[in-house]
C-alpha cells in the first residue's frame, strides 16, 4: 500500500527543513555559564556585566529553509536573515566579527561560527526543551546556556 498524501511524510524527509517549532518572540529569562563564556570570548567585564542584564528578545521567522530573526535587547536592535547551509557574516552584540551557517540536524538549529579577528570557531546551537528555547554556545572548551521563554 503507497502513501496516500506525501505532504504527511514532510517532516520526515532529510533534506527538508523541519517544521517551524521556532516561530514566535522569546525573552531570555536565564543564563548559565554565561559570563564565563563572554570572558572566554574575550569581552570585558563592563561589557559582560550589562550583557547579563540586556533584556534579550529575539522573533524568528522560518519560512522553509530561510529565517528571518530580530533580536532586541536595552542596548541594540538587529535584523539578521540567513538560510541553513549558506554562509553569512554576522557581527555579535560586543562588535566580534564572524562568518558561519546555520543547519538543521533533526529538531535542533546547528550554528558553527569563525571569528574573522583570530580564526576561532564558536558553536551554537537551539532547540526546545519543555516550552522553552535553550540556546548553547561553546567556544575554546566553554559552555554556556541562555534559556528564553515565549512570550
Amino acid at each position: 500500500m503507497g502513501i496516500q498524501n506525501p505532504t504527511v511524510c514532510y517532516c520526515l524527509q532529510p533534506n527538508k527543513p523541519a517544521a517551524m517549532t521556532f516561530n514566535g518572540t522569546w525573552k531570555a529569562e536565564r543564563n548559565e555559564n554565561y559570563d564565563k563564556f563572554m570572558e572566554q570570548m574575550g569581552i570585558n567585564i563592563m561589557k559582560r556585566k550589562l550583557a547579563e542584564h540586556d533584556n534579550l528578545k529575539v522573533t524568528i521567522e522560518q519560512t522553509g529553509d530561510k529565517f528571518h530573526i530580530k533580536e532586541s535587547s536595552t542596548f541594540r536592535t538587529k535584523d539578521i536573515d540567513f538560510t541553513l547551509g549558506v554562509t553569512f557574516d554576522y557581527s555579535l552584540a560586543d562588535g566580534t566579527e564572524v562568518s558561519g551557517m546555520w543547519e538543521m540536524e533533526g529538531d535542533m538549529l546547528k550554528g558553527k561560527f569563525t571569528r574573522k579577528d583570530n580564526n576561532k570557531v564558536l558553536t551554537t546551537t537551539r532547540t526546545l526543551v519543555g516550552g522553552e528555547l535553550v540556546q548553547s554556545y561553546n567556544y575554546e572548551g566553554v559552555d554556556a546556556k541562555r534559556i528564553f521563554k515565549k512570550q
